[in-house]
C-alpha cells in the first residue's frame, strides 16, 4: 500500500468519529410526545435521564407506550459516545468494491466478521450489521450536518435472516428531524412508513416542549 493511501480503517474511524453524539456531560431532557400509529393518535410526556434511561408517562395503551419507549431509547442509545477503540477494537477492516456514487465499502473481520459498511464524504452511507440474531441493513439517503457531526435524515431499514438471507419483515422508510435544544440536537420529530402488501402504512412521533433537565455546563 502507498504511504499516502488512507487504510480502510482510518477511513471507516474519520466516519465513526464524524457522527453526532452527545458530551458526557448531557443532562437528559423531556417533552410532550404525540404519537399517530397510522389509525389513533396518543399523547403523552417522555423524559431521557442523564443516565440515558427513558420513561414513558401519560400514555395508558400499552402498545402505544412501548411504541414511543422503544424510539426514544433507540434515539438514546444512538447519542451516546463511545470510542472507536471500545466499539471497534476487535475488528479488522479491509475495502471492498469502490460504487458508482462514489462510496466506498469496507469489509468487516475479526469479532464482527461478515459485517460491512459504506463509506462517502466522511459519513457512514450503510450499515450491514449482525445483532440480536438478525442481519439489520440500513441506507442511508441524506443526513443533517451539526457542526459537530452528521445525523442521518432519510433512511431505510430492513431484515434478512442471516443463515438463510430470507427477509424477515418489511422494509421501513424513516425520516428524522431534530431541535437545537441548549447545546445539544434533539429529536423533534420521526416519521417511519413501513411497505404492506397493498401500500405503505406510516407511524408519526412528534417531540414537543423539548427541555434539558438542568442547565449543562
Amino acid at each position: 500500500m502507498v504511504a499516502t493511501q488512507v487504510s480502510a480503517q482510518d477511513l471507516f474511524r474519520a466516519a465513526y468519529e464524524n457522527r453526532y453524539t452527545w458530551d458526557p456531560d448531557f443532562p437528559g431532557y423531556s417533552a410532550d410526545v404525540t404519537y399517530w400509529d397510522g389509525e389513533r393518535t396518543f399523547t403523552g410526556q417522555v423524559r431521557v435521564g442523564a443516565d440515558l434511561k427513558a420513561t414513558v408517562m401519560g400514555v395508558e395503551d400499552e402498545e402505544a407506550q412501548k411504541a414511543i419507549h422503544n424510539q426514544i431509547w433507540e434515539i438514546a442509545i444512538h447519542r451516546v459516545r463511545r470510542s472507536f477503540a471500545d466499539t471497534h477494537g476487535q475488528n479488522t477492516f479491509r475495502y471492498g468494491e469502490t460504487l458508482p456514487d462514489g462510496s466506498v465499502e469496507i469489509l468487516v473481520g475479526g469479532k464482527a466478521a461478515g459485517d460491512r459498511y459504506r463509506v462517502r464524504d466522511n459519513q457512514v452511507t450503510m450499515v450491514h450489521r449482525h445483532i440480536h440474531g438478525v442481519v439489520v441493513t440500513i441506507h442511508t439517503f441524506s443526513s443533517h450536518d451539526t457542526g459537530e457531526g452528521y445525523l442521518s435524515h432519510r433512511y431505510d431499514s430492513v431484515y434478512h435472516d442471516p443463515k438463510t438471507g430470507e427477509q424477515k419483515g418489511r422494509r421501513s422508510q424513516f425520516e428524522d428531524l431534530y431541535e437545537k435544544v441548549g447545546n445539544y440536537f434533539i429529536l423533534s420529530e420521526r416519521r417511519i412508513q413501513t411497505e404492506t402488501e397493498t401500500g405503505s402504512v406510516e407511524k408519526r412521533f412528534t417531540f414537543s416542549n423539548l427541555a434539558l433537565l438542568h442547565s449543562a455546563t
